[in-house]
């Protein structure tokens, strides 16, 4: 049998070819746009602004008093 062993042609097989992946990781500039509202609120806050309204009066006080002697004569 050594001899029907050597008389064999010799054979080559073929798996399917296999996948292998080299990845190449390369930067790309993504804009992320982020609105922003800018609210100006107004508030009304009571400030005091005192006003004085002033009245004049004359008062006259004392002064001679003439007793017994009529005026205008």
């Amino acid at each position: 049998m050594s001899e029907c062993h050597n008389k064999c042609p010799e054979q080559t097989v073929f798996d399917p070819p296999a996948a292998v992946y080299q990845d190449y990781f390369h930067p790309q500039v993504v804009n992320v746009v982020h609105p922003v509202e800018i609210i100006r609120r107004h508030h009304c806050v009571p400030v005091p602004n005192h006003q004085f309204c002033y009245s004049v009066k004359d008062v006259f006080c004392g002064g001679p008093e003439v007793r017994g002697k009529k005026r205008g004569r």
